[in-house]
């Protein structure tokens, strides 16, 4: 299943239709929150299953909710249902930390499955309750999947801004003979802060996506954000009381701003996971073997890192991945990536971990860059099959994720961003030095001088 995300295009009454079918959904949600607390209070079992609030919505009769329809509703009920037995099963095996649904919300997601709506090239006729008007709504672009392949379509808001997730059911990618990829060509992926995906493949290759223009837009973002707080700080409401207009607008930009650097975000890591998945298709690999970080997420080292950890979505990233491998043929395996990057690949002795991006070995002399060390370990944890990434990645291609993002191009830069020269007003900050001739170069190997690494189309855009 593959879920894409549309933005849609209102008239001041559809918008409103919109967002009274999120709220009458929210007020779904706390009906049953409002009735298993009651039923708590009683000593009575809580209603949990799908198939018992659904009895309990009939018994409510039609136009309790508005606009919204039963299917509307039942989605509600449905989400209620999985997110109870979720927190039920994570607690049955020890996770105290577990947290049934409890807290209301004024909007919620509305879900349409298969058949119940009507999506005609950019339209969508979303389903009302009987009586109310046909709901149609226009789309900002094509739906990027064959219509007869759409199974639902959600309704949500991010932002005060109105979306529609598309689902469908896309078959997997299939190649002509001898071009698909083989299981037995392995490479191995280090995910990382500054460079999202380091990956080291068979052949001598590797790929280094950096993740720079997704750390500056994180830092840009967070800098925003304090400033703003601290300049709205003395006007904010006491407990207790209702904020003023002009405190309730700065709410309402900073959920704005929120959203659009949580959009921009996602789309840098996703176009990360499609290039890694892009280049392994072209190289034919068909075994992802990829570091699970995310053991050193409860670790505490510092406010700093700690903030680094946060703005890295670590979790997000490997979905990304995750879905691609899968649509692309590609079988993907987790594996603990604890000592990865303080093993030489040549030798297989521990070696103090470098701070900076160059690995060195003091007993056997190997050099290499320090993320694609971790990758070409990774990859040798494969569990089965056949190990083809002994040999250390000489040929290496660097690519950059986020390239959408203010300040990546010649043509636009982040007004966010300070000047770096003193006084002078309107600076575009450090002259860029002149690339280097060539695209795809080679690393310093046994045979191969030194030279720089860049993107080919780096260099057409600079």
């Amino acid at each position: 299943m593959r879920t894409a995300r549309v933005g849609l295009r209102l008239t001041p009454a559809q918008r409103e239709r919109c967002f009274g079918l999120l709220a009458s959904a929210g007020d779904v949600w706390a009906c049953v929150l409002d009735m298993n607390r009651w039923r708590r209070q009683r000593g009575l079992p809580a209603v949990v299953s799908y198939q018992e609030l659904c009895r309990e919505l009939s018994a409510a009769g039609p136009g309790t909710f508005g606009e919204l329809d039963a299917q509307g509703a039942r989605s509600v009920l449905r989400r209620y249902s999985d997110a109870w037995f979720a927190a039920a099963k994570r607690r049955k095996d020890g996770d105290a930390s577990a947290r049934f649904p409890r807290r209301k919300r004024r909007l919620m997601p509305v879900r349409y499955y298969h058949g119940t709506f009507t999506l005609e090239d950019q339209r969508l006729r979303l389903p009302a309750s009987r009586g109310s008007a046909p709901l149609w709504v226009r789309l900002d672009r094509q739906v990027p999947y064959p219509v007869d392949q759409v199974r639902s379509v959600t309704l949500l808001n991010e932002g005060r801004r109105l979306f529609v997730e598309v689902t469908a059911e896309v078959p997997v990618a299939t190649y002509e003979a001898g071009c698909e990829p083989d299981p037995d060509r392995v490479a191995g992926v280090d995910p990382g802060v500054i460079h999202p995906f380091a990956v080291a493949g068979p052949d001598g290759e590797g790929l280094v996506v950096s993740g720079r223009a997704i750390r500056a837009e994180s830092h840009l973002h967070l800098k925003d954000t304090k400033r703003r707080r601290r300049r709205m700080a003395p006007r904010a409401p006491k407990p207790g009381q209702v904020g003023s207009r002009r405190w309730r607008k700065f709410r309402a930009r900073q959920r704005k701003l929120e959203a659009r650097h949580k959009r921009r975000v996602k789309q840098a890591q996703h176009e990360a996971a499609k290039t890694v998945v892009d280049w392994a298709v072209k190289r034919r690999v068909g075994t992802l073997v990829v570091g699970d970080p995310r053991g050193v997420l409860v670790l505490k080292a510092g406010r700093r890192h700690n903030q680094r950890v946060r703005d890295w979505r670590v979790g997000y990233l490997l979905r990304c991945l995750k879905d691609k491998a899968e649509q692309a043929g590609i079988r993907l395996v987790l594996v603990d990536e604890r000592g990865t990057s303080s093993t030489c690949p040549a030798c297989g002795r521990r070696v103090p971990k470098p701070t900076g991006r160059l690995f060195t070995c003091m007993r056997c002399g190997f050099r290499g860059h320090r993320d694609l060390v971790g990758g070409a370990n990774i990859a040798r944890r494969d569990p089965g099959g056949t190990i083809t990434t002994n040999k250390f990645p000489v040929v290496i291609t660097h690519r950059r994720a986020g390239r959408h993002l203010p300040g990546t191009g010649l043509a636009r830069r982040d007004p966010r961003r300070r000047p770096h020269h003193g006084t002078v007003n309107g600076s575009i900050g450090r002259p860029r030095p002149a690339p280097p001739p060539g695209g795809e170069s080679l690393a310093p190997g046994e045979d191969q001088p030194t030279q720089s690494i860049h993107d080919q189309r780096w260099l057409t855009r600079h």
